[in-house]
């Protein structure tokens, strides 16, 4: 009987993968990750909230559970990445490293300490072997497709992990959660930044990245604003500019275009002009989970989590990969991460992504 060591959040998506995997035979064993020391306005860590609820689904479901603390490997590779993308007038994507330096890193690793064959998370994603290579493939539910995180992962930490829920939709995950009985069936999903969660960002930020405020300037060189730091800023967004009221222009709403962070400004435009779509970009640091043979090809990509796959053309050279887009995308943003698919058996194979470094108008 093979062991799985099941990372467990306390949400419903881990505590049915839990489930399925004992249902099916293996010898499962929870294990709940603290990320993030933290207490919320109650003076209550929100981890020891998550734990009680792991705890009750694993005595559910008759099985063991520890508990293990990366809070320091979490501040080093993943939390001072994100700051220091901040920090570089980018927008960085921190669930995607947290997935590739915490949740198949040190998890991986603890995991197999306790005597794991295999690893297994309630991430919407499949696998399957290929002449000895693993291909990540979409979920069947593709509003919930988490592959797009995933696309910094290796060959190796590929082969060691399980998806139970990769051919379920989320209804169906629900429904299963009810027949097990289990406490999180009707838990809201967890949102915001991985492990910190919901934050009213700026407030949170500024307790890491003080800023000063600096002019607001539109596209012709006019200051129509002030704003509370560059850094907080990321293109396409129009919220919490405060330059809405302003009659002058043509009354449309206000976007951001542009940051200059060695000057502190940013640039707005009024209405979605051309300033904000371009023609393609270019990516450094690609993690290839199966690389195509040739240098230039056709395939898919997503510029941002849940989007529509587009058409794209790719050309590899020296370790870089330029992604030409079939038709203009609004709001590129370096920081991110663009990540490919091609077609598989009537789905979507993830090819793996890089981070985004410059943008082609």
């Amino acid at each position: 009987m093979k062991t799985v060591v099941v990372g467990m959040s306390g949400g419903v998506d881990s505590s049915v993968a839990a489930a399925l995997l004992k249902e099916q035979g293996y010898n499962v064993i929870g294990l709940f990750m603290n990320n993030w020391e933290e207490n919320d306005e109650d003076g209550m860590c929100t981890a020891v909230a998550d734990y009680e609820d792991v705890k009750r689904v694993c005595e559910k479901l008759d099985i063991p559970y520890y508990s293990v603390n990366f809070s320091k490997q979490y501040m080093n590779q993943v939390f001072s990445y994100f700051l220091d993308e901040y920090k570089n007038g980018r927008t960085p994507n921190p669930d995607v490293m947290c997935n590739r330096e915490i949740k198949f890193g040190p998890f991986l690793d603890h995991a197999k300490m306790l005597g794991a064959d295999l690893i297994a998370t309630g991430h919407y994603a499949k696998t399957v072997i290929e002449d000895g290579k693993v291909k990540l493939l979409v979920a069947k539910d593709d509003n919930k497709d988490q592959t797009y995180f995933l696309n910094q992962l290796s060959q190796e930490q590929l082969k060691s992990v399980i998806f139970p829920l990769g051919d379920l939709i989320k209804p169906q995950v629900r429904k299963l959660a009810e027949k097990y009985n289990l406490n999180t069936a009707t838990k809201k999903d967890s949102t915001g930044i991985c492990f910190i969660g919901e934050r009213k960002f700026r407030e949170f930020i500024k307790n890491f990245l003080p800023a000063t405020r600096g002019k607001i300037m539109d596209n012709n060189g006019v200051v129509v604003g002030e704003h509370e730091g560059a850094m907080y800023y990321t293109l396409g967004q129009r919220r919490g500019l405060n330059i809405g009221g302003k009659q002058d222009g043509n009354g449309g709403r206000w976007f951001v275009i542009d940051k200059d962070i060695k000057n502190n400004i940013i640039y707005v435009s009024q209405g979605e002009g051309e300033e904000l779509f371009s023609k393609g970009l270019v990516a450094k640091d690609f993690n290839w989970i199966n690389k195509p043979e040739n240098a230039n090809f056709k395939c898919y990509a997503k510029f941002r989590y849940r989007q529509p796959d587009q058409f794209v053309t790719v050309s590899v050279k020296k370790g870089e990969v330029r992604v030409d887009f079939d038709k203009k995308q609004r709001a590129i943003t370096p920081g991110q991460f663009v990540v490919l698919y091609k077609e598989y058996k009537g789905g979507r194979e993830c090819l793996g992504g890089g981070v985004i470094v410059d943008v082609i108008k």
